[in-house]
């Protein structure tokens, strides 16, 4: 299946364009910081990072610079960082796949980090020294491998000359892998889980940013910025990737080694994301095909694009998420999705028309 979905794109933005992406990326993480159920000014906002950055010294409410810092600035960050790794693996698998609808959690890895979360926090795996987000991640890092040898024992690791079958392969591995671990999900909460630890692992695995503190930013960023290397390094192979494996591999690009290594960077990028917020969906769906629509399909300004654009629709899902219903913070997957769906219904409808 080929991506025609974005054939002919109504706009193309230029590179002269580019230097306005650190300011739309400051002004959403500014607006992710000032909105919630109580707004703080932003005036207040730049003296707290004054008073923390370069100890300026400024007389700040002490409840508002700990809203701040500690909990709103490092939450907004994070979920950017969360929207460009999640938009760029779906740009990926997009484009090795040749699938419209791939997305991130095609590799099962969202199903593998909610095993693993589950199993920590409710089997008690590990004893105590495992906490929620290393067992997230080990659990989509058992998930990824078992998919990959699903994949391989199906035929696709050869070469340029099977493309299809290969894409094929990865994808029907990695909806039996999903299955798997879902349903090991449910066997342990069913087994063990007490009411309010079912409520409260349901919570987390729709997508959950509350628990979000700087450590996980620390993570989060280099892991968002690795990837967004990555995918501007191979950002041609992926040009020709998006014609098939054959035409790449008449272009002299190594099929095996470049879509295994992609493949890989975007699943650890992806389970780095969820082993700290959660599942999160229609983010690395929804936002490739939205930008084909606006700079087109060449790699060199979709992966840019798709990155920021990414950051700022889940910031936005973010702060939507702590206002719609007053007095209560939303799972974001829920936002996601309800914003989500509807767009992507969008998305099918134009695309079907300009073909």
């Amino acid at each position: 299946m080929s991506l025609t979905l974005a054939s002919n794109p109504p706009l193309r933005l230029h590179w002269h364009w580019a230097w306005l992406t650190p300011l739309v990326l400051f002004m959403a993480v500014m607006a992710g910081t000032s909105i919630g159920e109580t707004s703080i000014p932003m005036d207040t906002i730049f003296k707290v990072l004054a008073n923390q950055l370069w100890g300026a010294g400024y007389a700040v409410d002490r409840i508002d610079a700990g809203i701040i810092w500690n909990y709103r600035l490092s939450r907004a960050i994070l979920a950017g960082c969360c929207g460009a790794g999640l938009a760029l693996a779906g740009v990926v698998l997009q484009a090795l796949l040749r699938n419209p609808l791939a997305d991130p959690f095609l590799m099962g890895i969202s199903a593998g980090a909610s095993t693993g979360a589950v199993a920590v926090t409710i089997a008690g795996l590990g004893a105590g020294a495992v906490t929620l987000s290393l067992g997230a991640f080990a659990g989509a890092g058992l998930a990824f491998a078992l998919v990959v040898l699903l994949a391989h024992a199906a035929g696709s690791g050869t070469g340029g000359g099977r493309g299809t079958q290969a894409a094929g392969a990865i994808i029907l591995a990695g909806i039996a892998g999903s299955q798997l671990f879902n349903a090991l999900t449910a066997f342990i909460i069913a087994r063990s889980a007490s009411a309010e630890q079912a409520r409260g692992i349901m919570f987390w695995l729709m997508g959950n940013l509350s628990g979000v503190r700087w450590d996980d930013v620390r993570l989060g960023l280099p892991a968002a910025f690795a990837g967004l290397l990555v995918c501007l390094w191979h950002r041609r192979a992926l040009d020709a990737f998006t014609f098939g494996a054959d035409s790449a591999a008449s272009l002299g690009i190594p099929v095996r080694r470049v879509r295994g290594m992609l493949i890989a960077s975007m699943a650890l990028v992806t389970a780095v994301m969820v082993s700290m917020v959660g599942a999160i969906g229609f983010v690395g769906l929804v936002i490739p095909h939205a930008m084909r629509f606006i700079v087109g399909s060449r790699h060199t300004r979709l992966v840019p694009a798709s990155a920021l654009a990414g950051a700022v629709f889940l910031i936005g899902a973010d702060i939507i998420s702590r206002i719609i219903v007053p007095g209560q913070v939303l799972p974001i997957g829920v936002v996601t999705a309800l914003v989500g769906a509807p767009a992507f219904a969008v998305i099918l409808i134009r695309g079907s028309r300009v073909r």
